[in-house]
């Protein structure tokens, strides 16, 4: 009979556990593995624990709307009262959006206050969450295509539809204003 640790006993001699090792069992064995264990994920995390379950931002120019959407989406215009492009919307507009991309939208949850992609739940997502802060992305598509992806979410990503589960029109127009301000030249 073999006393383990808190009151856990096997016994190796009658055959209970098959190819007992008894050290294993032991206190010292335990401890030792974990240890072992432990100061392997305390190295993972400081060192490199992030590019581990990161998945990088994949193919930042490429279109997330699918093609059979692409030109319908492109067409989508902001509502009138608000703004009739992105560029144009007032620093309150911005300042509007901010407020809901950081608190009820949950945007900054997966892009991070920077909005570059590195908020805490984006670390697990696989391609990683979309990188605001690249200008040659803001260039290449239009707010419509944008905001189709905040209604419908975007197909292989983790971005899931946020349209009406979430936010309203008119306050994905506002993150999307916020959203384009990643981009210091954008407003220029």
């Amino acid at each position: 009979m073999f006393g383990g640790f808190s009151g856990f006993e096997i016994d190796c001699d009658e055959g209970v556990v098959q190819g007992c090792n008894t050290d294993l069992l032991s206190k010292e064995g335990f401890m030792k593995r974990f240890v072992a264990i432990c100061s392997l994920l305390t190295a993972f995390a400081f060192v490199g624990g992030d590019l581990a379950f990161a998945g990088a931002e994949k193919d930042p120019l490429k279109p997330r709307v699918p093609k059979a959407e692409r030109g319908k989406a492109k067409k989508i215009k902001p509502p009138a009262d608000l703004y009739k492009k992105t560029k144009k919307a007032s620093d309150e507009i911005v300042a509007e959006g901010k407020k809901i991309f950081e608190g009820k939208g949950t945007c900054v949850n997966c892009h991070g206050k920077k909005g570059d992609g590195t908020g805490p739940a984006g670390k697990v997502l696989n391609p990683g969450p979309r990188n605001f802060t690249n200008c040659k992305f803001h260039k290449k598509r239009k707010d419509g295509e944008l905001f189709w992806i905040i209604k419908n979410g975007s197909p292989g990503t983790g971005m899931v539809s946020m349209i009406p589960a979430t936010i309203t029109e008119e306050e994905a127009w506002k993150v999307l204003a916020y959203e384009r301000s990643f981009c210091k030249k954008w407003r220029k």
